[in-house]
This record gives C-alpha cells, sequence and structure tokens, in this order.
C-alpha cells in the first residue's frame, strides 16, 4: 500500500496541471455548446458534426505530433537535453507538414456533411463553422508540440496556464461573436470558429515567447529554431511511434465522432442530446486522460535513466489508480444525471433525449480510463502498433459496427452507447494486458 500511495504523489504533480489544462481546452467546446444551446437544436446539431470533423482531423494528428512527449521523456531522463530539445524542433517541422492536408479537409467538409445526412440548413452552418476552424488547425498543432514537450520535462504548469488564459479570453469573445453586439453582427456556429480561432493563434505566439525568455529552456538550446531543418532520420523516428500513436488516438477519436455523425440521421433531437452526453463524458475523461500523461512522462523518463522497477511499479499503479477514480466519478454522474442534464439546456426534448445516455457512463467511463492509461504506458515503452490494431477490433468493429446494427434497428442512439461501452471495456481489458505482459519483459519495448 505504501508503494502504491507512493506512486499516486509521484504522478499527481504532474497530472493534476495536465487536467486543469484539458479542462480548459474541452471548456472551449462547453462554452460553445451552451451558448448555441440558447439557439436551438439545429445550432447544437451543427456545433456536434462541425466539431465532430474538427476533432475527427485534429486529434488524428495530434496524435502524431505528441510522439515528441515519449521521446523527448527518455532523452530527458537520461539528462540528454540537447537531444530533447532537437526532438521539440523537429516536432513544430511535422506539425506545419500536417496541418496542410487537415486545413484542406476542413476547408471542405462535405464528406461529412454526407455522413451525418443534414439538412440543408444545418449543413451550411457546419461549413461556416470549420472555415475559421480550418485556419484555428495550424496554430493548434504547433501547441501541441509545445504540449507534448513540455510535458516531457516535467513542466506541465507552463501549458496549463496559456490554456487557462485561453479559456478566458474564449468565452467572452464568443458570445460577442456568436450573438452580436453593436457593429458586431451575430455570427451563430461561425462564431464560435472565429473565437477557438484567435484565441489559438495568441496562445501559440505566447508559447514561443515562453520558451524564448524562460531561463529554464536555455539547456535544450530551442534557440536553434531558425537555423534548424527538417532531418530526415529525426522526422522519420517521430513517425515511427507517432502514425500508430496517432492512429491509435483517431480510432478512439472517431469511435465517438462517428457516432454523432450517424445520431444526426436520427433527427435534431438526438443529436442535441448526444452532444450534451458527449461533453459531459468528454469532461470526465480528462482526469484518467491527464493521469495517462503523467504516466508516459514518469514511465519514460524510469526507463531513459534506466530505473526498470520503477517504471514497472508507475505504471501498474497508474492503471489501479485510474480505474478507481473513474469508477467514483461515473457512479456520481449516473446518481445525479438528471439536475446535471439540465443545467446545460431548458429544452425539455434534448433533456430528455441526454439522460437515458448516461445510464451507461458508469461503465463506459471505467473503460474508457483503463484503456486510456495503458495506452499512455505503452507509448512510453514505444509500443504502439499492436494497441492500434486493439482498438480497431473494440472501438470500430464492437463499437461503430454494433451501435450502427442497434441504433437504425429501432435502439435509436441508446444503441451507439451500448456497444461503444462494450468497445471500450473490451479495449480497455485488452490494452491493459498488453501493458502487464510488456512490464514483465515477455515482449521487447520498442517501436511499434
Amino acid at each position: 500500500m505504501s508503494g502504491f500511495l507512493h506512486s499516486g504523489r509521484q504522478l499527481a504533480p504532474l497530472a493534476w496541471p495536465v487536467f486543469v489544462g484539458q479542462l480548459a481546452v474541452l471548456a472551449f467546446n462547453t462554452v460553445d455548446t451552451l451558448m448555441l444551446g440558447r439557439l436551438g437544436s439545429q445550432a447544437l446539431a451543427a456545433l456536434a458534426v462541425g466539431s465532430a470533423a474538427y476533432v475527427t482531423i485534429f486529434v488524428g494528428l495530434m496524435g502524431v505530433v505528441l510522439a515528441v512527449g515519449p521521446l523527448a521523456g527518455r532523452q530527458y531522463g537520461a539528462q540528454d537535453l540537447p537531444a530533447a530539445g532537437a526532438q521539440y524542433l523537429q516536432a513544430q517541422w511535422l506539425a506545419l507538414f500536417l496541418a496542410l492536408p487537415g486545413m484542406a479537409l476542413l476547408a471542405w467538409p462535405e464528406p461529412f456533411i454526407r455522413l451525418a445526412a443534414l439538412e440543408p440548413a444545418v449543413a451550411e452552418a457546419v461549413r461556416a463553422y470549420l472555415r475559421p476552424m480550418a485556419i484555428a488547425l495550424v496554430p493548434a498543432l504547433l501547441f501541441t508540440a509545445y504540449r507534448g514537450f513540455n510535458t516531457a520535462v516535467s513542466r506541465p504548469k507552463a501549458v496549463m496556464v496559456l490554456q487557462l488564459g485561453g479559456l478566458l479570453l474564449k468565452a467572452p469573445l464568443t458570445a460577442l461573436l456568436v450573438f452580436g453586439a453593436g457593429p458586431v453582427p451575430s455570427l451563430g456556429p461561425a462564431g464560435c470558429g472565429w473565437a477557438t480561432a484567435t484565441v489559438m493563434l495568441l496562445q501559440w505566439l505566447v508559447a514561443r515567447e515562453i520558451l524564448k525568455r524562460d531561463a529554464f529552456y536555455a539547456p535544450f538550446r530551442l534557440s536553434r529554431w531558425r537555423d534548424s531543418r527538417p532531418h530526415a532520420a529525426a522526422q522519420k523516428n517521430l513517425l515511427r511511434l507517432g502514425v500508430p500513436m496517432g492512429g491509435s488516438i483517431l480510432v478512439e477519436v472517431t469511435g465517438f465522432t462517428f457516432m454523432a455523425f450517424f445520431i444526426a440521421r436520427l433527427g435534431a433531437t438526438a443529436v442535441a442530446g448526444h452532444q450534451i452526453a458527449v461533453n459531459l463524458v468528454s469532461m470526465m475523461f480528462m482526469l484518467p486522460m491527464a493521469l495517462a500523461s503523467a504516466a508516459t512522462t514518469l514511465v519514460a523518463q524510469a526507463l531513459g535513466a534506466q530505473q526498470m522497477r520503477d517504471a514497472q511499479r508507475l505504471g501498474r499503479h497508474a492503471l489501479i489508480w485510474g480505474l478507481l477514480i473513474a469508477a467514483l466519478m461515473g457512479g456520481a454522474l449516473a446518481l445525479l444525471r438528471e439536475p446535471v442534464v439540465n443545467l446545460y439546456t431548458s429544452d425539455a426534448t434534448a433533456a430528455a433525449a441526454a439522460i437515458p445516455l448516461l445510464v451507461w457512463v458508469w461503465f463506459f467511463h471505467m473503460g474508457d480510463a483503463v484503456q486510456t492509461v495503458a495506452a499512455g504506458v505503452l507509448r512510453a515503452h514505444h509500443v504502439a502498433t499492436l494497441p492500434m490494431v486493439f482498438y480497431v477490433i473494440a472501438l470500430w468493429g464492437v463499437g461503430i459496427g454494433g451501435g450502427y446494427h442497434l441504433a437504425f434497428g429501432g435502439a435509436g442512439a441508446l444503441g451507439f452507447w451500448w456497444s461503444a461501452t462494450f468497445g471500450l471495456l473490451l479495449a480497455g481489458a485488452l490494452l491493459a494486458a498488453l501493458q502487464l505482459w510488456v512490464e514483465r519483459g515477455l515482449v521487447r519495448p520498442r517501436a511499434g
């Protein structure tokens, strides 16, 4: 027990700033949901599909860029600070390369619109929302590299402060652009997109100044940015780990975003209820995700320092902590689902659509927590390809495939949530077993 508590004390200082910062990021969507909820179900439906399209693209690309974390973390653990800094510089280039195709997909969102079978008015609102979000993608990916690097070198507070500052600007700017005031017209869903793009750009510019001026970063030699060029070997190394990482995260996220597209076919009320439920589950997910981030950092640093027993202890205890916390949080939300949903909307039909979905949150969230923490630990070991295969089977095969069959077979939106829950529990079991196998030395830790 003392070892378990010691691991918790090691994980907490790295996990809580990530948790707070990621809550701030998620609150961007919460702000949009709360404000567009005042405009009715059509505006919420446009946000659900538009944000699902953006998240699908951003998160997949983000996962590739975040390969900087496990790589720089090992070099930081080995006390090779210039090499860790070089990883960050190369990750910046990678972010720029990846942003170009991502922007093109967001600027032409017709595949997402057709998949959701939207009515013309909602489809046009989705296009208006995604145009500025295409611009936001560039600073968002650059900031992702900053976030991954700072987490790897045990500086998550440097990220958290900027994320909180972004939220403080996002809320009033979104209100201004969505509802309008004085000479500023009401932009509806498009206002949410322009507010996000503005905040993301300012956030990244401030991050660049911090890297230049804070003496902590001097040993990493980040001033080489202007002289740095993309190096084929370094980019290949990032991609070797980053592509399966990004693929895993993309499969995980599309397991939920595709729910929004298909549920949209059931009508604006169904997708509005789904949007409320997804936002609540997403907020809860931030805690296991923060714990996974802390575990990735500490395990990677321990491996770099050749402290194998510490790496094993931290990985296993992080998994247990994640499961315990998720059980408590999921149970609390399941019991309090009605008053919580009523905070989101005064629309009785949207609330009635959301409340039954939250009955499954308890089991859904426990599976989500286990798979997230296990995946984070495995990335520290540079094991990423097999987890991606597990995700495809569990989240696409069981979650989306089974959900589609149930939802359009008469179960409605609940059918997707039933299947997603079983898919997450399966993914959690498979990844936890793989983590224990790697830690016992039965699988040699290596890239892919």
